[in-house]
């Protein structure tokens, strides 16, 4: 824990003592014909300490998330979202006494087309350990 605790004060240390970096360290850039370019949204790493409400240790997560938009003649996002838990999950929720698995993770990798403002179509294929086989979804988005 308190070499957690040290990496997070570190990093945020060294991001406050960098006046020269802004928010968005990965750079826009489009090609001059406009029909190519790629648009950084969101790229972030985070690391968790779990507990459960009953305050034990329910071992640590690394989660990824990564939203870029991308033109290719046309706009679309590539979305990718991980979790991955370290002494996390009990095997079978139903039957703690089967113990804990010591990693488990969940991946979500998204290609979302916008059609105007608030209507998006959604393509995603979400991978984990705690699905015999892969998912694919095929939906429609709001945002507002």
């Amino acid at each position: 824990m308190r070499k957690l605790v040290l990496l997070v004060g570190m990093g945020a240390l060294c991001l406050l003592s960098a006046p020269s970096l802004t928010a968005g360290m990965i750079p826009s850039w489009e090609a001059p014909t406009g029909q190519l370019g790629f648009f950084p949204i969101v790229n972030e790493i985070s690391l968790y300490q779990n507990y459960d409400d009953a305050g034990e240790n329910r071992g640590k997560t690394l989660q990824i998330i990564s939203i870029n938009s991308f033109k290719v003649f046309t706009t679309f996002s590539f979305e990718f979202t991980g979790d991955f838990n370290y002494r996390y999950s009990y095997r079978d929720i139903f039957d703690k006494s089967a113990g804990m698995m010591h990693h488990d993770y969940y991946i979500e990798l998204s290609i979302v087309k916008p059609i105007n403002s608030i209507l998006s179509v959604n393509v995603q294929r979400v991978v984990s350990t705690f699905e015999n086989e892969s998912i694919n979804q095929f939906g429609i988005r709001l945002s507002f």
